[in-house]
């Protein structure tokens, strides 16, 4: 049985006129964090929404669970997004639910039995992890931009997924909540070793995560490998990306 947990097999997809993706291929081993990085419009967020069956591709295989999930019907991708959830931008909070009540959302709509004291200590837990406790009775409507995504996180954990899919966690906020927002999941990286895929523009944080590093350029795979083999690396483009997001000079600081 293989270990990837994720897998393209030279996936195409264009939009129009458009190729975003051109025969793309890379793999995510089960309990490894893989982080996405490119330029903007190389189709790292595309590449998300792919594998959860909200786009399909025009070529190629998608692994999910080591089963080919490309001809899938939205019934089967619904049972899917069950054990592989996703952290949007946005974090895609239901505005009418309190911080509480969108953390237990996923749990309470499986429907059937379920034991009210066990959610209340599960959801209590999540937000006591991911440091939002005190904004339980809270709607998404007070909350900073960097506060919904850690209730988002929240929320993807309350059902014990399998996998958890992160679109770019740490833009649109402040320096400090991108830092905070960065150990955060790198502490639940550490605790419970989920399958995850992360798509970021954010050097420090793939520094941070990355188990493997899928680098897009122009529509294809530029580099696959770790941070390590990245950094060592002397192709021109990925020099030229990490030396514009000042990587180098934040790694000489911290040495």
């Amino acid at each position: 049985m293989t270990d990837h947990y994720f897998e393209f097999r030279e996936v195409s997809k264009s939009f129009d006129e458009h190729s975003v993706l051109k025969k793309v291929s890379f793999f995510v081993n089960r309990g490894e964090t893989a982080v996405i990085m490119g330029r903007s419009g190389v189709g790292k967020s595309v590449s998300l929404k792919l594998l959860l069956g909200f786009l399909q591709p025009d070529e190629g295989e998608i692994i999910v669970a080591g089963e080919d999930v490309t001809s899938w019907s939205e019934a089967q991708f619904s049972e899917i997004r069950r054990r592989v959830t996703m952290v949007f931008q946005s974090g895609a909070l239901f505005d009418s639910l309190t911080v509480a009540e969108n953390v237990a959302f996923p749990i309470i709509s499986r429907g059937g039995k379920y034991d009210q004291a066990e959610i209340d200590k599960t959801v209590n837990d999540l937000l006591e992890m991911l440091e939002v406790r005190e904004l339980a009775d809270r709607l998404p409507s007070d909350l900073s931009t960097g506060t919904k995504r850690a209730v988002a996180i929240a929320r993807a954990l309350a059902e014990n997924p399998d996998a958890i899919l992160y679109d770019e966690p740490t833009t649109m906020v402040d320096p400090i909540m991108a830092a905070h927002v960065s150990q955060l999941i790198a502490r639940l990286k550490a605790k419970f070793r989920k399958t995850s895929i992360v798509v970021t523009h954010d050097t420090h944080l793939a520094r941070k995560l990355a188990d493997r590093v899928i680098f897009l350029n122009e529509g294809r795979v530029e580099f696959f490998g770790t941070w390590p083999e990245l950094e060592e690396s002397q192709d021109p483009v990925l020099r030229t990306f990490l030396l514009e997001d000042q990587m180098i000079p934040a790694l000489d600081a911290t040495a």
